[in-house]
């Protein structure tokens, strides 16, 4: 070996050459560390920050875009006040049916009251269950940092699909009220 302790064939280590990036973080944030390691003295224990990750990383950037969020909300909002609203509309079926046949111009009025009760609760059921399902995985999503303005909308879409087989039925099972309801349609 040289007189400098260093291996033979092995240049001399530059300052910081040999030390592990935790060492050398060590020394670079706590000049204190360095002043006691030159002095010859052990330098003392201590905890260091966990530093804050930085703005452009993929760990500090958890939110999607902005104008995403922004859209996100606005759809969840509107659905539901639109669920709601729906949602006490269909409790009341045979009110909701006759609503609905004379905006399509008939005076039909509903009478398979227990049919219509229930499947406008199932109806109901369904706007119900379907927005919560919807704002969960919004959520989750919006969570995840990812785009999500198109799940309120497939939401939307599934739901009113799954209502509509439901008021579908009911409406239906009233025979009168249908034959009431295809007399103001054209041939």
């Amino acid at each position: 070996m040289s007189d400098d302790a260093t291996p033979v064939g092995r240049p001399r280590p530059q300052y910081g050459e040999y030390a592990s990036p935790e060492e050398q973080r060590a020394r670079i944030q706590r000049p204190e560390v360095t002043e006691a390691l030159d002095a010859g003295v052990a330098p003392q224990p201590s905890v260091e920050p966990t530093p804050a990750p930085a703005a452009g990383t993929a760990s500090a950037r958890v939110r999607g875009p902005r104008w995403d969020r922004i859209l996100t909300f606005g759809l969840l909002v509107y659905g539901l006040v639109s669920s709601v609203s729906t949602i006490v509309q269909l409790l009341d079926f045979p009110n909701y049916a006759e609503s609905a046949a004379r905006i399509l111009g008939s005076e039909a009025s509903y009478t398979n009251l227990s049919a219509g009760y229930v499947w406008g609760a199932a109806a109901a059921l369904a706007y119900g269950v379907g927005w919560l399902v919807t704002a969960l995985l919004t959520w989750r999503r919006l969570g995840r940092g990812r785009v999500a303005f198109w799940v309120p909308l497939v939401g939307f879409a599934a739901t009113a699909a799954i209502a509509a087989v439901c008021v579908t039925i009911a409406l239906t099972a009233d025979p009168q009220f249908m034959s009431g309801l295809l007399a103001v349609v054209p041939n």
